[in-house]
């Protein structure tokens, strides 16, 4: 594996069917090669926590595109690697949720990875959350804001990766279209 696609999203409300806010950046060959980030229109009303917690509202997402045209500019990003996400089930579950509500073919399954996961299998016994294993390895963060969290969720795979870690063994398989 030499291609990673790091991403993270926010989301407007508990629902988590729909993107506020998408984080992406992209390792190669070990080193951080591209970083992007967009707000997302949701076409969804936003709750209290969600905004409170990320600062994306209804107002900040005026003139966001919408998912079907932000998938048209990352697609060709997302299919350019092995997926990884912090907490990655929740990340995949919105995106396949986006793909499916606006009725979007991509592909039948991705195969990604979890940060959490393999951090857990790497570190017993300690914290994963995102927050906690920034602190441990002096990584910058502004928790809850998708580029911060997924430049952050990057740097904590290239960290487990100069130590060793073989992540072919923590690849996992989401199906898309169910």
């Amino acid at each position: 594996m030499s291609r990673f696609v790091v991403f993270d999203v926010e989301t407007p409300n508990r629902y988590n069917n729909r993107m506020s806010a998408i984080g992406i950046d992209v390792i190669e060959d070990g080193v951080i090669v591209n970083e992007y980030y967009s707000l997302v229109d949701p076409e969804q009303p936003f709750d209290y926590f969600n905004t409170r917690l990320t600062g994306i509202d209804e107002e900040t997402v005026v003139g966001a595109p919408t998912f079907p045209k932000l998938w048209a500019e990352i697609e060709p990003l997302m299919s350019s690697g092995l997926l990884v996400a912090h907490n990655a089930a929740f990340d995949m579950n919105v995106l396949k949720n986006c793909l499916r509500d606006y009725q979007i073919k991509w592909k039948l399954y991705v195969r990604y990875t979890c940060t959490v996961q393999l951090g857990r299998r790497l570190h017993p016994g300690i914290s994963h959350k995102l927050n906690d294993v920034c602190d441990r390895y002096g990584i910058c963060l502004n928790h809850h804001q998708a580029s911060s969290d997924s430049r952050a969720c990057a740097e904590i795979l290239l960290r487990y990766l100069q130590s060793g870690a073989d992540v072919r063994q923590y690849i996992r398989t989401c199906s898309l279209n169910k």
